[in-house]
C-alpha cells in the first residue's frame, strides 16, 4: 500500500484552494498516510513574465517565508503522526536557468523535496503556458504548425531540464513528464511519442533522477490518463527509476487520489 502523497499544493497556489495546511494534514491521517510533501509552485523567475491571463501560475515571492514558515508549524503540530516535508515545484524556463539556479542557491537549504517540472515553452520571442486549456494548446499547435511539434518541444524542454546546471538544490525528481498529453481527447496524437518518451527515460537514468507518478491526468477531462502511463512506467522500473506517487492536488478532496491504480509500480 503507498502510504505518502509526494506532490501537494497548498492555499499559497493562487490557482488552487483555500483549504488549510491542517486540513490537508487531518486528511492525510484519515487516508492512513505517513507522510505528505507539500509542493507549492515555486516563485517565477524575477524577469520572467507569468503568461496566463490572471498571472497565477506559482506562489509569489512575497510569499515563500510564509510559506517555509507555515509548513514549518505544521511539521512541528503533526510531529509523530505525519512525517511533513518541505518541497516546492520548480519551472524549468529555458533561458532563465541563471536566475532559477540563483533562487534555488537562496532558498534550497530550506527545502526537503522538490519536483522539476516544464510549464512554459517558447514561442518565438514569447513563452506560453502549455497546460492552461485545450484552447491555448490549440493555439500552441498552430503556432508550431501541428500536434507533434507541441510535442516535441515540449519533451526537448524535459530534456534540457534534466540535463540543466541548476546547482546542488536542484530537484531531482520531474514533474509529469507526459505533461504534453493533456489535452490529447481535444488534441489527438496521429503518431507515436515513444522516440521522444526513450529519450527522457535515458536521460532521467543516466542522471539517477526519479518520476513524478502523477494520478491528476486521470482528473483531467481531456486526459483521463496517469502521468506518465503505465507502459512508460514499466519502461522507467526495468531502468530503475523510482516512481514517486504524487496527487498533485489542489485541494483536500483528491489528496492521495487513485494510489491504488499505481501501486505495482510505485516505489514504496
Amino acid at each position: 500500500m503507498i502510504t505518502y502523497d509526494r506532490h501537494v499544493h497548498t492555499p499559497f497556489c493562487p490557482h488552487g484552494s483555500p483549504d488549510t495546511l491542517q486540513q490537508y494534514c487531518e486528511r492525510a491521517i484519515e487516508l492512513g498516510l505517513k507522510e505528505i510533501s507539500f509542493t507549492e509552485h515555486a516563485p517565477l523567475p524575477p524577469s520572467f513574465r507569468d503568461p496566463v491571463p490572471d498571472q497565477d501560475s506559482a506562489m509569489s515571492l512575497h510569499d515563500l517565508e510564509a510559506y517555509f514558515t507555515s509548513v514549518e508549524k505544521v511539521k512541528q503540530e503533526y510531529k509523530g503522526r505525519l512525517l511533513i516535508r518541505t518541497g516546492l515545484e520548480v519551472d524549468y524556463i529555458a533561458e532563465f536557468e541563471h536566475e532559477t539556479k540563483a533562487f534555488l542557491n537562496e532558498y534550497g537549504d530550506q527545502l526537503d523535496d522538490g519536483i522539476l517540472s516544464v510549464h512554459f515553452l517558447k514561442v518565438g520571442s514569447i513563452y506560453e503556458c502549455m497546460d492552461l486549456s485545450k484552447e491555448a494548446f490549440g493555439e500552441l499547435v498552430t503556432a508550431f504548425g501541428g500536434v507533434q511539434n507541441v510535442y516535441k518541444e515540449y519533451y526537448q524542454a524535459v530534456l534540457k531540464s534534466i540535463q540543466s546546471d541548476l546547482g546542488i538544490y536542484k530537484p531531482n525528481r520531474i514533474g509529469h513528464m507526459t505533461l504534453a498529453r493533456k489535452f490529447q481527447v481535444a488534441h489527438p496524437r496521429n503518431f507515436n511519442d515513444s522516440y521522444y518518451i526513450s529519450e527522457v527515460l535515458e536521460a532521467v537514468a543516466k542522471k539517477g533522477y526519479a518520476l513524478d507518478l502523477n494520478t491528476a491526468g486521470l482528473r483531467k477531462e481531456h486526459c483521463l490518463e496517469i502521468y506518465p502511463d503505465e507502459q512508460i512506467q514499466k519502461q522507467a522500473k526495468e531502468k530503475q527509476i523510482p516512481l514517486i506517487y504524487g496527487s498533485d492536488s489542489h485541494d483536500i478532496s483528491t489528496l492521495g487520489a487513485d494510489r491504488e491504480i499505481v501501486e505495482g509500480f510505485a516505489t514504496t
